[in-house]
């Protein structure tokens, strides 16, 4: 079995897979503070938790936007696998074309992404990813990331809107009944979310406009606040939780096959 990361600013997402097949995942959160053998003893845990032996895992495959943390998971999983893992970056011999100015710094979800995309759906996509940022990922149908969008995240924006208010309250993130608010937690509510949908909406609009040629992209909504966002859009085609994951597995068959690790 494959163990692959998806590190996030806020979360980390882990999967683990038998051939393309998701058998299990966990989400926890991202801290840059473990150690090597801490994060060793979580991910031994959680796949503990699952009724799986640390020694079932063939290799590992890293996806990280945060690079504090980065080297420590490296380790970490060549200790669990008893081999280095294949980090996916920029740099990674991948089929897919990073058609931007400046394609070193694209982050490694969407280039993830990117190789999910175009290798699951096989046609243009809009992949929405909502996470700490909310990001859209215009990718042609053969594999090339003409560039996107990013956006504050939904729990960003009401993180950031509680912080700099001195009378709003903390509030749970959560979709509101209606959009006016009678209480001030649902009226913050229907701004983040409500405000959220729309915003994304629209952008996939601008988006479809200036898209290359006459085709129609397919809008994917994934991370970890797309079941959240996703039902209040009318842009969004599908709903993809996993679709990094799905990605990671397919970049490590990728690069371990090329290097002669599979």
């Amino acid at each position: 079995m494959i163990l692959v990361l998806d590190v996030g600013n806020t979360e980390t997402t882990l999967g683990l897979f038998s051939g393309t097949e998701l058998r299990h995942h966990w989400r926890v959160v991202t801290d840059v503070s473990r150690t090597p053998d801490e994060l060793l003893l979580l991910i031994r845990g959680l796949l503990s938790g699952a009724g799986i032996l640390g020694t079932a895992v063939a290799g590992t495959a890293i996806g990280s936007v945060v690079p504090a943390l980065t080297e420590s998971l490296v380790e970490a999983c060549a200790q669990l696998s008893g081999k280095p893992p294949v980090l996916v970056d920029a740099r990674s011999p991948l089929p897919i074309t990073l058609d931007v100015l400046e394609p070193l710094t694209v982050g490694a979800d969407r280039i993830i992404n990117t190789l999910a995309a175009s290798r699951i759906f096989k046609r243009d996509t809009i992949v929405v990813d909502l996470g700490t940022a909310t990001t859209f990922d215009c990718i042609t149908s053969d594999g090339v990331f003409l560039g996107g969008v990013i956006a504050p995240g939904l729990r960003t924006a009401l993180e950031t809107l509680v912080r700099r208010t001195s009378k709003l309250p903390a509030t749970e993130l959560t979709a509101p009944d209606r959009v006016i608010g009678r209480r001030t937690e649902d009226c913050i509510r229907s701004g983040v979310v409500l405000g959220s949908a729309e915003a994304a909406d629209g952008l996939v609009r601008r988006i479809k406009r200036e898209w290359p040629d006459s085709r129609v992209p397919l809008v994917v909504a994934t991370g970890g606040l797309a079941a959240l966002l996703a039902p209040h859009c009318r842009e969004i085609d599908r709903v993809e939780p996993h679709l990094t994951l799905q990605g990671l597995q397919i970049a490590y068959d990728l690069i371990a096959s090329r290097q002669g690790s599979v």
